[in-house]
């Protein structure tokens, strides 16, 4: 086993987080208007999704450590972090789409072409890396999850 390279760590974990925390201030105001929306059956309660989504980006930032630190050629790593980058953007765009523009078919689209995009992501890091690639499960089941919200959210409103 490795040792733990923290400032790496601390980097790849910083870099989701301060993608969710910008999304996140761009989408502020918006927010109390998402309130008033009609919501579908198992809309969760509104304090879960910066829970939600803090753990979910740490995980994404452990993964992405795992697969840089690896032992494989660069050129594998690169791919996978780049495609990894590539839903990283996707998700961050969802939200100016979903919140800001309330485009809520288009923000649907989006988000299934963000969750194959994560898909792949998980296939890549998981050649690399098994455990890089289980610990994006849980942001696949969560968008997935997030996909049944949009899609109600669109045909309720």
């Amino acid at each position: 086993m490795k040792k733990i390279q923290w400032k790496q760590l601390i980097i790849c974990i910083a870099i989701p987080l301060l993608v969710g925390a910008v999304s996140s201030l761009l989408t502020r105001g918006e927010m109390e208007n998402f309130g008033k929306l009609n919501q579908p059956v198992l809309s969760p309660l509104d304090w879960l999704f910066p829970v939600a989504w803090t753990i979910l980006y740490v995980l994404m930032g452990i993964a992405s450590y795992l697969v840089c630190v690896a032992d494989v050629a660069e050129d594998r790593k690169g791919r996978a972090l780049l495609l990894y980058g590539v839903q990283l953007f996707f998700n961050f765009c969802w939200s100016l789409f979903f919140f800001n523009g309330k485009f809520f078919l288009f923000s649907l689209i989006w988000l299934v072409i963000l969750w194959i995009l994560i898909l792949l992501t998980i296939k890549s890091f998981s050649k690399i890396r098994l455990s890089a690639g289980w610990l994006l499960v849980p942001y696949l089941l969560w968008v997935t999850f997030a996909a049944y919200l949009n899609w109600g959210i669109y045909v309720l409103n």
